[in-house]
């Protein structure tokens, strides 16, 4: 059981971490971290949002679980005017390594996107953005 908030969000960075680190490697910007993005070439945002808490078990006043909705944001940015293809590519990597996994005891769903951002920011990128809810239990 993922048990904080943290939890969550180091079990999703990790996987991320991990997988962008392999050939072919892309920075990761993440939340709150300085990053300047590469001159020229791919690279990757992912900003975690939480959302809906339900009750998921009900124990006393104070105790039990609750069930906490987020969702998994990820921005792929490739050099403008080179068409989407190498975006994409990189998109269909992040969606595999979420869509309908269970990472941790988070359960993620179906990736929503690439969805086309526009306009950029910044501007000298295509910018595609994924979005994958999750599911998780927080004491």
């Amino acid at each position: 059981m993922s048990s904080t908030y943290n939890d969550i969000r180091q079990a999703i960075e990790a996987r991320l971490a991990t997988e962008m680190a392999l050939s072919p490697s892309y920075p990761v910007s993440y939340e709150n971290v300085p990053f300047n993005p590469p001159n020229n070439t791919p690279w990757i945002k992912a900003q975690i949002r939480f959302g809906l808490n339900n009750y998921a078990t009900l124990l006393g006043p104070t105790t039990g679980t609750n069930q906490q909705i987020g969702i998994v944001a990820l921005d792929v940015f490739t050099p403008a005017g080179t068409g989407a293809g190498a975006n994409y590519t990189i998109a269909e990597r992040l969606k595999d390594l979420f869509d309908r996994q269970t990472v941790s005891q988070i359960i993620f769903d179906p990736a929503d996107g690439p969805a086309i951002v526009e306009p950029a920011n910044p501007a000298a990128y295509f910018q595609t953005q994924l979005l994958i809810t999750f599911q998780a239990f927080v004491q």
